[in-house]
């Protein structure tokens, strides 16, 4: 999440079991941008800087590989400050609950008015207007910070091109599969 002076937040970028945080660290010391929010169940494996920047060293094909992350990061970045600006609140909500179904690849997720809100940027009787909506429409199933996607491909057909786009770009970058 980029997060502002006045405490207002938004998505900047997604990562899941397609990547990881600080990847950047291998090449060179970094400060951190942004604030990392693990938002899902699941496991993750950390490695101290000196340890990572060793094991970098000695491989090619890290190195591309966090070099095409970092790329994939960035294009994801860049789609999400179009969307952000160009289209509405219910396309961006589909586009996030795709991305975050790519990248944890489970049906049902735990997310909180309040989260979404912070990541769309809106207010939280905005989502629960448009959860109610997706809802109404067979989509997903909304109850007490649980989303259960019902319909992927009606979900797909209600988000902008920006969700195309950034899954494009993932999937010609890293060695990964969203099926």
């Amino acid at each position: 999440m980029t997060l502002m002076e006045n405490g207002a937040a938004i998505e900047s970028s997604t990562i899941g079991r397609e990547g990881g945080l600080g990847l950047g660290t291998a090449f060179t010391p970094r400060i951190s941008l942004s604030r990392a929010i693990v938002q899902v169940p699941g496991s993750a494996s950390r490695i101290g800087v000196s340890q990572f920047q060793d094991v970098v060293k000695r491989s090619a094909t890290l190195q591309t590989l966090i070099h095409k992350h970092s790329d994939a990061l960035f294009g994801h970045a860049i789609q999400s400050v179009a969307c952000n600006a160009l289209h509405s609140v219910e396309a961006r909500f589909c586009r996030w609950l795709l991305t975050c179904h790519d990248r944890i690849d489970v049906d049902t997720v735990s997310l909180t008015q309040e989260f979404l809100a912070d990541m769309l940027g809106v207010q939280r009787t905005t989502v629960t207007a448009v959860a109610g909506a997706l809802q109404a429409k067979g989509l997903i199933r909304y109850r007490r910070g649980i989303v259960d996607i019902l319909d992927r491909a009606g979900l797909e057909a209600m988000t902008c091109e920006c969700y195309g786009a950034s899954r494009r770009l993932y999937e010609k970058l890293l060695p990964i599969s969203f099926e």
